[in-house]
């Protein structure tokens, strides 16, 4: 059947009080951010799930969110009518 289970799942990320809209790997792959309708964005270490850091600056969900192609830098927009660029070049 076309709606079968053919992987097996890793992690699961939890953190987010409200419903996650958006998810994005970087570039090489070490890290996930995902976007919520709880207004924050969060940074993911992409082999251990453990969360690196949350960026909190809109003040409605946060509907997309995108990794630069060299990963230092994290944009996302929101329902506020707001786009943040992120420097996580650090992380």
């Amino acid at each position: 059947m076309w709606w079968a289970a053919t992987g097996n799942q890793l992690t699961a990320l939890t953190g987010h009080a409200d419903g996650v809209t958006s998810v994005a790997f970087s570039p090489d792959g070490s890290r996930i951010v995902t976007g919520s309708d709880d207004g924050r964005a969060i940074v993911w270490d992409a082999a251990t799930g453990d969360r690196l850091t949350a960026l909190t600056g809109h003040v409605d969900g946060v509907t997309s969110v995108a990794f630069s192609p060299d990963g230092s830098r994290i944009v996302t927009g929101g329902d506020d009518g707001t786009a943040i660029v992120w420097d996580v070049s650090a992380l």
